[in-house]
């Protein structure tokens, strides 16, 4: 097939012939990481613009160094050292960006809607690093990379996605990524994070995470973020991690080669006891090596058809 997209702006508006399309693309660019000189030709000559408005050291780090294996000049703003505290509108500082020639705008938001809002109006790239509780698609991505490649296929699967599901993109967006490629999903947490709405999306709802350890081919564990808890989402911490925590003994109910996936930071003895994290099961390190073939790919696609 021939990539046809200008923007990436979720997982959800695309087919699955073009997640694959993205996959196999990011099977070419992989390879440039093990090189001596890991830089290629793709976009020189192009500009990429990181436009982080809510903070994210490993999302930035990783498009930035993806774009300068491109041979990309890249641009990173911060809402902090942008006019938009100054009062600016998000769609005046995109025009300003685009004034200065911009191809490619990397736009991480924290209201949902924010990346389509300027690709709607800019004749340059827009790709979505995040946007509030809406969706990550470069995260789906480099998950669903990193199951094919030890597991050859996601059809089949069973993939148990276990945490702060209401509040999370990186959720949403691994929910429609998973589905369009044939795998079978449980949703697990407490009732007040993943509430039985989700099971519209083709999903399955349990709050009692023993339940699927044992047929899980693979857990992805979200982080719980700090500012979620509060008491109208649950009790408290050692609740939580009694509950709904991966620890040493729950480990233990997983099959041999259940893959062990976090999209990062981490919450050592939270989400996940240390020593899983850090064992043979656990791909997380690999996950952010592989973000970086993804968003390669997803920067050359999107960067050869934009204007």
């Amino acid at each position: 097939m021939r990539w046809q997209r200008k923007d990436l702006l979720g997982i959800r508006e695309l087919s699955a012939e073009e997640i694959i399309f993205l996959l196999d693309t990011a099977d070419a660019f992989k390879e440039v990481g093990t090189r001596e000189i890991k830089k290629v030709p793709a976009l020189r000559g192009k500009t990429l613009v990181n436009f982080f408005v809510e903070p994210s050291t490993r999302t930035r780090t990783s498009f930035e160094i993806a774009a300068i294996r491109l041979s990309a000049d890249v641009i990173n703003i911060s809402a902090s050292s942008s006019s938009l505290i100054k009062g600016e509108t998000l769609k005046d500082t995109a025009k300003i960006l685009e004034a200065y020639h911009a191809d490619l705008i990397v736009l991480r938001h924290s209201s949902s809607g924010a990346p389509q809002f300027l690709a709607e109006r800019l004749k340059s790239s827009v790709i979505n690093a995040g946007d509030g509780a809406h969706e990550h698609p470069t995260q789906a991505l480099l998950d669903l990379y990193t199951i094919r490649a030890h597991k050859g296929t996601v059809a089949g699967l069973h993939v148990a996605i276990i945490g702060d599901i209401l509040f999370s993109r990186v959720a949403r967006s691994n929910i429609f990524g998973l589905l369009k490629l044939g795998a079978r999903v449980t949703l697990v947490g407490p009732s007040t994070l993943v509430p039985r709405e989700f099971e519209k999306l083709g999903v399955t709802v349990t709050h009692k995470l023993d339940e699927v350890l044992e047929t899980a081919d693979v857990v992805n564990l979200l982080r719980i973020q700090h500012e979620r808890q509060r008491k109208e989402y649950f009790p408290g911490i050692g609740e939580y991690v009694r509950l709904f925590g991966l620890t040493k003994e729950r480990g233990k109910r997983l099959k041999p080669d259940c893959l062990i996936m976090h999209p990062g930071p981490i919450n050592r003895g939270v989400e996940i006891d240390s020593e899983l994290a850090d064992g043979t099961q656990s791909v997380i390190l690999e996950q952010v090596t592989n973000g970086l073939a993804v968003r390669m790919a997803v920067l050359y696609l999107c960067g050869g058809i934009a204007t």
